[in-house]
């Protein structure tokens, strides 16, 4: 389970850059970042860049939700449970031990 929840950061870090990537070559009606570029969008994906970068936005902004919404599932799981959350295991924090205190019976019965 541990290994599955750093499998998914990775594939959500990766996703997310690419994802960036891809917004930014996208031409816009003023320019935008993909004219900072020399036109890298127009150039390397045709001259009808701007359909199948949006297409392909699409699928992989799809991809990052599927793949948040899962690994907030598995996050999740342990949030029950304080000893066993997901933030403890990251950040390799032990739960605070808990004592038992006695329960007190009244004085003079």
């Amino acid at each position: 389970m541990e290994f599955m929840t750093i499998l998914l950061y990775a594939m959500i870090f990766i996703v997310s850059v690419l994802l960036i990537a891809l917004i930014l070559i996208q031409p816009s009606k003023s320019g935008g970042m993909g004219a900072a570029f020399g036109g890298i969008g127009e150039s390397v994906f045709g001259g009808k860049a701007g359909s199948h970068l949006t297409k392909t936005t699409v699928v992989v902004t799809t991809i990052f939700f599927v793949i948040a919404l899962v690994l907030a599932a598995f996050i999740g799981r342990g949030l029950g449970d304080s000893s066993n959350s997901g933030v403890d295991k990251l950040l390799g924090a032990k739960a605070p031990a808990q004592t038992e205190v006695p329960a007190e019976t009244p004085a003079g019965k």
